[in-house]
């Protein structure tokens, strides 16, 4: 093993995974260890890279399959698709998210003691379609 490799269980301690996830991701198709000796997993600076675009990819709420087709995508036209998908999802949900920011903030700055009856409150509430 070169000392630039890794084990299963160090390349999955790194990224605070378990090693069922790297194994998961090997059987879809997203990661191609090398295999040394017994069938061992070993893990170089590309599948650790790689791993750490599945991550990512994940936390931007990619499905294994949508990053699958991102890491295997020939053509541009191809990764682009799914990207600009992702962007107007993740758009969406922060256009969501900040409306309740503003509710939030606006029944913090209320001072009635009845924040429904609060005419500032209500005309947030009323914005978002619900009167």
């Amino acid at each position: 093993m070169k000392s630039s490799e890794l084990t299963i269980g160090a390349a999955a301690d790194r990224f605070g995974l378990a090693t069922h996830v790297l194994r998961h991701w090997e059987s879809v198709g997203l990661l191609t260890p090398a295999r040394v000796t017994g069938s061992r997993r070993r893990y170089g600076e590309d599948d650790l890279r790689r791993i750490a675009v599945i991550l990512r990819a994940k936390e931007a709420g990619f499905s294994l399959e949508d990053i699958g087709a991102l890491l295997t995508a020939r053509e541009p036209g191809q990764r682009t698709h799914l990207l600009r998908r992702r962007r107007a999802e993740l758009a969406a949900r922060i256009a969501e998210v900040q409306a309740s920011l503003d509710l939030v903030e606006c029944a913090l700055g209320c001072g009635h003691d009845d924040l429904a009856s609060c005419p500032h409150f209500q005309a947030v509430v009323d914005s978002r379609g619900s009167a």
